[in-house]
């Protein structure tokens, strides 16, 4: 049996520019701070694709309207599941950008837990989405995504052992100064959650912890495999 359900956030953001000085299209540069893999083919009736390895996932473009409105609908599934995103832009004076996302569809017999997830996955993504405009417009990263089940930890008992593991003060706040020496890893100077080439994110809830990581630097080559042995070893 489906359950409809709806999302809505509304953020204000840093006008999106490239390097060139003209508004960044929907699409481009989205792989530097969405989940995983991204590939829009920026028209209406294109498609956008997001890879994450083992989901990869593909989404209908409904809407295509430069500066203005973006909308992806999923293939309808054999239970009747499908998910509907829509982003609205509002240019404001100051050059900030007032976007309001509306996440909808029809979720399955577990919808539940799945809509308590959606619920806190999408206020982190689009922190990660301000992150990325005010600090790294105009770049590509290479994405990082890991995850490893919690072990029966709690939700504050994960976030405890990620914080120990990356040596940060407790509690840790947006913003701070730290220097985190996570093992195995090279050590990281910048603010939480950010660095002056990189954007780490991380994530827990009652059974596992996701990592969704941006790196903007010249050197990313195997950082997902250290990434991921560093964040399976710290939950064992």
């Amino acid at each position: 049996m489906t359950h409809p359900f709806e999302i809505e956030l509304e953020t204000t953001c840093r006008r999106a520019r490239s390097r060139s000085g003209r508004p960044s299209r929907p699409g481009r540069g989205s792989t530097s701070w969405f989940t995983g893999r991204n590939a829009v083919d920026p028209r209406e009736g294109g498609v956008a694709a997001m890879d994450t390895g083992d989901n990869p996932a593909e989404a209908v473009i409904t809407a295509y309207e430069p500066g203005q409105r973006f909308a992806t609908r999923t293939t309808q599934g054999e239970d009747g599941r499908f998910m509907v995103f829509e982003y609205l832009i509002e240019g404001r004076d100051g050059g900030s950008t007032v976007l309001r996302v509306v996440h909808s569809g029809l979720l399955g017999d577990d919808w539940q837990d799945e809509y308590d997830a959606l619920r806190r996955g999408r206020p982190f993504h689009l922190h990660t989405l301000r992150e990325y405009l005010a600090h790294f417009p105009g770049r590509t990263a290479v994405p990082v995504f890991a995850f490893a089940p919690s072990q029966g930890r709690s939700a504050q008992e994960t976030r405890a052992t990620l914080t120990r593991g990356l040596s940060l003060p407790a509690p840790a706040a947006v913003g701070d100064r730290a220097h985190v020496e996570p093992a195995g890893l090279p050590p990281l100077d910048g603010d939480v959650v950010r660095t002056a080439d990189a954007i780490y994110t991380f994530h827990h809830g009652p059974g596992t912890a996701l990592m969704f990581h941006h790196l903007f630097g010249p050197d990313t080559h195997g950082a997902e495999a250290a990434w991921q042995h560093w964040l399976t070893g710290l939950l064992s």
